[in-house]
């Protein structure tokens, strides 16, 4: 580590050529830039720098280097972990790199590394195009994609990482880098799965799909009726094709005008069946779940950026999410995945979600290190609540839910879905093989691990 003399006059330097603002401790901003939407989160950079353009992030990334700081990147800022701050580092913000922009006749998008979800999706709706992004309007692109990306549209256009066309990374020694399928393909491989590990991301071109019609079915249960909920969503799902997907949750009813108010503050099960493509053919592939007893629907066309916003974690909340991918969900599993529903922490923002996969999921590109890809389902435990004395309840919760669903679990998992649970869940998220190979990628592009706050490779 640098002297703290030559790192002021790094910083006073970086100050004076960013476009862009940088803040350090002491500074008036600094708390508020240093702030993620999870509040269990408290870290302190040595140096936020909020970059506006590409050259002010290899400025950035020289800063960091010449005083030997290790660097965090933020892009959306939504890892549960807090991988977009360090303590005693410098985090490099690209919120103000946001552009997205749209070729509708060649059905791709060029997105900045700082875009959200719902800076693409708007970007690409009024030319009634999608591809998959993640179940919050606030995810980050970047982090989203170069983690893998499930979302609601996966079944049907396969992951994220599966519509990556290209890369436009800053690496280590502060050298522009593009990589695609012919060009630095090693690189381009890594990206797939392996995150933030290879250098800032300042942009990603993504292949878009025509959606020029949305729908949804979500319809509300009794909690009791959940094991039918469970099963008849399987079946829906098994039998249905690749436009049909969604979730069945588990959640506290909110005060929303679509929730009876019999079930405001009340645990309530959900089935929420997504549809690209029109209403009517939604209708006959949700005709099961709405045949079931409930309590209220929402069923019909809805613009795919509006559905993005649905489940949207709200700010200032503490979070702890884990994940389980399953080699099947068979009846005894329905059961088990019900039963711990009824220990949900209520009322809290906490969901107990079931995902399906397969479709264009199963059926994409085998050689990426994403090893989650064949687990047809996914269990989800997403703890959200807001007062501290609910922490040791709502993990030990999460924890508990994977305890449950451990013997259908195949052992993978998507990184993007969980904390910092160790460098064994690392493995498990990108395979054994994949870890080793990826391990030179990051000796190549990343031999000192100054990128090490992500879901970390060490260098080979």
């Amino acid at each position: 580590m640098a002297s703290l003399s030559r790192a002021g006059a790094a910083f006073n330097a970086l100050r004076e050529e960013l476009t862009g603002d940088v803040f350090a401790p002491g500074d008036l901003g600094y708390d508020e830039a240093r702030a993620v939407f999870n509040v269990m989160i408290d870290r302190r950079p040595a140096v936020i720098a909020q970059c506006e353009t590409v050259e002010d992030v290899v400025r950035a990334v020289r800063a960091a280097r010449e005083v030997d700081l290790p660097v965090a990147v933020r892009g959306g800022g939504h890892s549960v972990a807090g991988m977009a701050l360090n303590d005693g580092g410098m985090v490099i913000d690209l919120r103000r790199m946001h552009a997205v922009v749209v070729d509708p006749a060649g059905r791709t998008a060029r997105v900045a590394g700082g875009a959200t979800m719902s800076h693409l999706d708007r970007a690409t709706e009024p030319y009634g195009l999608a591809t998959t992004g993640g179940r919050a309007s606030t995810t980050g692109v970047g982090g989203f994609v170069l983690g893998g990306g499930t979302g609601w549209l996966d079944r049907w256009c396969g992951l994220a990482v599966d519509n990556l066309l290209a890369a436009e990374l800053v690496t280590a020694d502060g050298a522009r880098v593009h990589a695609s399928a012919d060009e630095n393909p090693e690189l381009f491989w890594a990206l797939h799965g392996g995150g933030g590990n290879f250098g800032v991301a300042t942009a990603l071109t993504l292949r878009l799909h025509e959606l020029p019609e949305f729908c949804i079915a979500m319809v509300l249960y009794l909690p009791e009726h959940g094991p039918d909920v469970v099963r008849t969503f399987r079946e829906v799902i098994t039998a249905g094709p690749d436009e049909a997907g969604g979730g069945v949750l588990y959640f506290t009813g909110p005060p929303e005008e679509f929730v009876p108010g019999h079930l405001v503050g009340r645990l309530v099960c959900g089935a929420l069946l997504t549809y690209a493509g029109g209403e009517d053919d939604m209708r006959k592939v949700a005709q099961p779940l709405l045949a079931l007893p409930h309590e209220a629907e929402i069923v019909g066309p809805m613009p795919y950026a509006d559905v993005q916003c649905m489940l949207d974690d709200p700010p200032g909340m503490r979070n702890y999410w884990s994940a389980e991918y399953l080699g099947s969900a068979p009846d005894d599993f329905v059961d088990v995945f019900c039963a711990r529903a009824a220990s949900v922490p209520v009322p809290t923002g906490t969901q107990h979600v079931l995902f399906p996969q397969g479709g264009a999921i199963a059926a994409g590109p085998r050689e990426y290190p994403v090893p989650y890809r064949d687990a047809p389902w996914a269990v989800h435990p997403f703890g959200i609540w807001e007062d501290p004395a609910d922490d040791e309840r709502c993990v030990q919760w999460v924890r508990d839910v994977r305890a449950d669903v451990r013997p259908w679990s195949t052992g993978a998992v998507y990184l993007n879905f969980i904390g910092n649970e160790g460098s064994d869940r690392v493995v498990a998220g990108l395979g054994a093989e994949n870890t080793r190979r990826l391990a030179e990628v990051k000796r190549q592009y990343d031999p000192d691990n100054v990128f090490r706050f992500n879901h970390n490779i060490t260098p080979a």
